[in-house]
């Protein structure tokens, strides 16, 4: 199992930065992809940014240039740097680790999620 803990939401004005932390540990195995999804009311849960297991990043557009997504290894950290947030921003912010497994003697993957911390930028 592996277990992922968020935490550095909150409620912030537009303009305003806030860095998001993920814990993450347990049996982390072969770790495939490792970052941050975001999922708004009414909304689908999308990817914001995340590390592939090739080690290069990925942010979907509307964060590219405000957001950074960085990790400590060592203390088994991902973090998410958040700048100059907008209104549309205001969302659940996930921490989403995709391991390598085998089922059934195939080679899978399996997705964990942290709980969720809220992020909410008022204009």
């Amino acid at each position: 199992q592996v277990q992922l803990l968020e935490s550095g939401g909150g409620l912030i004005q537009a303009g305003e930065s806030l860095r998001l932390s993920c814990l993450f540990y347990g049996d982390l195995g072969s770790i495939n992809a490792i970052g941050w999804y975001r999922q708004a009311p009414g909304k689908q849960r999308d990817l914001v940014a995340e590390f592939s297991k090739g080690g290069s990043t990925d942010y979907t557009d509307s964060v590219k240039g405000r957001f950074t997504i960085s990790r400590d290894n060592a203390n088994h950290r991902i973090f998410l740097q958040m700048n100059s947030l907008k209104p549309e921003d205001t969302a659940v912010y996930y921490c989403h680790a995709t391991l390598a497994g085998w089922v059934n003697g195939k080679p899978s993957e399996f997705h964990y999620w942290g709980q969720g911390t809220q992020v909410t930028v008022s204009s």
